[in-house]
């Protein structure tokens, strides 16, 4: 007499599909990852507006900011004021779409580490422009910092969710054969 063996088809490993539970369609992936692109080039252009055009009024008040905290200390040293939100939550805004982006558009940054450290870059270089080419705007560490900060955000509440949807963790070489093994108990 056969037994019938029951799995739980409902836990799963995160980011893994269930057994029985479609793929997202070949076309759906790629609608994606087209909107995904079109929102990132949105970005850039909203990231280039905000950070790279000159400012000639700001130019008397610019100051370089080397050291993690200092800007951030100064702006939370003020009571609270617009200026304030603006500098500190808006750097934070700005990092967002990094986090929720990147992994759809690019399957290898997924993780926390992997996501900070592509923003952070980005945002360096950022900022390296801004301080030696653009009239009006100064280097500034404490934004680097915030902006990763947003990008971590964005990954963490929205990011990661995505990028497992349009990509799939495969299942690699070594873990094809080995379905879930039966004992011999189970079979007879």
């Amino acid at each position: 007499m056969a037994r019938t063996v029951l799995r739980d088809t409902t836990a799963t490993e995160p980011g893994v599909r269930a057994p029985g539970t479609p793929p997202m369609s070949v076309l759906g992936r790629v609608l994606a990852m087209l909107v995904a692109f079109a929102a990132m080039v949105g970005f850039a252009v909203v990231l280039a507006r905000l950070t790279l055009e000159p400012s000639a009024a700001s130019v008397p008040l610019t100051h370089s900011n080397l050291r993690p905290g200092d800007s951030i200390r100064a702006y939370l040293a003020q009571p609270v004021t617009f200026d304030t939100v603006k500098q500190l939550g808006g750097n934070i805004v700005m990092g967002v779409p990094f986090g929720v982006l990147l992994p759809v558009l690019v399957p290898r940054t997924r993780g926390l580490v992997r996501v900070a450290l592509a923003t952070a870059v980005v945002m360096l270089l950022v900022e390296l422009v801004q301080g030696a080419l653009i009239m009006g705007r100064t280097f500034d560490i404490d934004d680097v910092l915030l902006n990763t900060t947003g990008a971590l955000l964005g990954y963490l509440l929205l990011g990661l969710w995505l990028g497992r949807a349009v990509h799939p963790r495969r299942r690699h070489w070594w873990h094809r054969s080995s379905k879930h093994p039966e004992t011999a108990a189970d079979q007879a």
